[in-house]
């Protein structure tokens, strides 16, 4: 019984931090993110401004790429607030305003796609909310989309 023990704690450190559920957004995942985002959006030569808040909604890492004012980028840090504070996209925000009278008169409530929630790779934790600006809305969602997938998370839960 011993020997299993000790080669399970052995398992336990060698697997590391790696095989740990992430449960807080940190510095180095959101810059990932930032970059995973910044990344497509030169592969598609498209120019965004990029916002990645923790859980509670504070600023955690930003990119406001060539040609973006900072309108836009004040614009894609509301997008990151708001999915950060209810745990769902902001083109899902923009159906349930249409849907839900008085919704889109809530609080953190954006109703232009490009916010998209950060979630734990197994889906289980809402880490906080990444927000992109500067192109049509549908690619703006989609920057956040590749940004989050090349930091190995989720957008939605799991």
């Amino acid at each position: 019984m011993r020997k299993m023990l000790i080669a399970g704690s052995l398992a336990l450190t060698l697997a590391g931090p790696a095989a740990a559920q992430q449960t807080q957004l940190d510095a180095k995942t959101a810059q990932a993110i930032v970059a995973g985002c910044a990344a497509q959006a030169t592969a598609k030569r498209q120019s965004h401004a990029i916002a990645v808040v923790d859980a509670g909604g504070h600023l955690v890492a930003a990119l406001r790429m060539d040609g973006n004012g900072s309108g836009i980028m004040d614009f894609s840090i509301a997008k990151a607030k708001a999915v950060a504070a209810w745990g769902f996209s902001t083109a899902q925000m923009a159906a349930s305003a249409r849907e839900t009278p008085g919704f889109g008169q809530a609080p953190h409530v954006v109703t232009v796609a490009g916010g998209v929630p950060v979630y734990s790779a197994d889906g289980k934790t809402r880490l906080g909310g990444v927000g992109a600006s500067g192109e049509a809305p549908a690619d703006d969602a989609a920057c956040a989309t590749a940004g989050i997938a090349a930091a190995g998370l989720r957008p939605n839960r799991g």
